[in-house]
Parts: structure tokens; C-alpha cells; sequence
């Protein structure tokens, strides 16, 4: 199975300066193209012997910065971070024949930033974070829809519900970031800013 990619190129001329405005005109398109989750990423991280793990977060807030997702701190990815706080992310843009691959270090986002992004998930999801010891075994579902609903009971619709303290944000701060635009005949363009102090360096990869 193989697909017949037919796009633009991207030539050097065509980047932003940084590589977190050249992700903003992107994610756009993404956006503006209709895609299903255009911020879904796939995290990937590694136990401090290499051992890695990957899966599938939603981005929640981008900035000159990084980039920044919301988990359990006591879930694997949270507990290798804490280990080995270099990861990576892939934004997969298949319909536009596009990807995004990020290289760099995680760090904590503040506890305010966390709880004002608490303040903003449904209800139910306010809920499941405080349901779920995230990564770790459970006996059966009933279980967890149990501990759901004893916390539905204690904080219902309209109330306010406490950000679990082991839960909180991660910012991926990058080292590099490439994009890659897929082509014909394999002979796809990918553009990498690499990380040089304050400024960006931006080399092309052979595909």
C-alpha cells in the first residue's frame, strides 16, 4: 500500500523565522482543512535504560514556548517523564499529506496554569481525572464507572471540582522541529529547525 502524494513543495523561503509560527500557519490549515482532532500528537517517551512508549495526547495550548498536554503524573508517561524528560511528538497530517515532528525536553507547567485549563474541561472529564489512577490496574470497568459515580454524588453538575494533585501539565520545550511535506516518487521535503542558544537554524533532510 503506498499513496501518490501531489503538493507543493516546500522550499526554505516559505519558513517563519521560528519554528512556533511555522507550526501556527500549519496547524491552520490542518484546522481549516476539516481534519478529525487536528491537535491530536503522539507522545513518545523512554525509561532512563531506552526503553521506549508511545501514545496518542491531545495538544491543549501552544506558544513561543512550546508545546503543552495535560496528564496523570503518576501514569507511565508521566513517571518516565519524571525520569527521562526527553520526548518527542509527531503531529500525523495524512489527509494533507503532512507531519510534524518535535524533539525536546518536558517540563511542569505551573500549578495556576494547570488549574485555570481544569477550569475549562467538561464536567464528566473534571470527574474521570480524579476517577482514573492512570496506567495503573484495575479489576474490572464496574470499578472505575463506581468510582465515578461516588464522585458524580460528591461534586454534582455545578460544583466546583478540585484539580487532583497528581494531575497537572507538561510543556514540551523544543530542540528541534521538523516539518515534512510529502511528494511524489519519495522525494518528500523535510525542514528542521534546530535549537542554537536564542535562534533557529533550519536545515533540509535528505527523505
Amino acid at each position: 500500500m503506498r499513496e501518490r502524494y501531489r503538493s507543493m513543495p516546500l522550499l526554505g523561503t516559505d519558513l517563519a523565522p521560528a519554528p512556533m509560527d511555522q507550526f501556527s500557519r500549519w496547524f491552520t490549515d490542518a484546522v481549516a482543512g476539516g481534519l478529525q482532532e487536528p491537535n491530536a500528537m503522539v507522545v513518545s517517551t523512554a525509561t532512563p535504560d531506552g526503553r521506549p512508549s508511545s501514545r496518542t495526547v491531545l495538544l491543549k495550548a501552544y506558544d513561543h514556548r512550546g508545546f503543552v498536554f495535560y496528564t496523570n503524573y503518576t501514569s507511565r508517561k508521566g513517571r518516565e517523564i519524571g525520569e527521562n524528560p526527553y520526548v518527542s511528538l509527531l503531529f500525523p497530517w495524512h489527509p494533507l499529506a503532512r507531519q510534524v515532528l518535535v524533539t525536546g525536553r518536558a517540563e511542569r507547567v505551573g500549578r495556576d496554569e494547570t488549574a485555570a485549563y481544569f477550569r475549562t474541561r467538561p464536567h464528566g472529564s473534571q470527574l474521570g481525572a480524579w476517577a482514573s489512577d492512570q496506567s495503573s490496574p484495575i479489576g474490572t470497568r464496574e470499578e472505575l464507572l463506581a468510582r465515578y459515580e461516588d464522585l458524580a454524588a460528591r461534586y454534582p453538575e455545578g460544583e466546583q471540582v478540585p484539580v487532583p494533585p497528581g494531575w497537572g501539565g507538561f510543556r514540551v520545550v523544543p530542540g528541534t522541529v521538523e516539518f515534512w511535506q510529502g511528494h511524489e516518487n519519495r522525494l518528500h521535503d523535510r525542514l528542521r529547525y534546530v535549537a542554537e542558544g536564542k535562534d533557529w537554524r533550519v536545515e533540509r533532510l535528505c527523505p
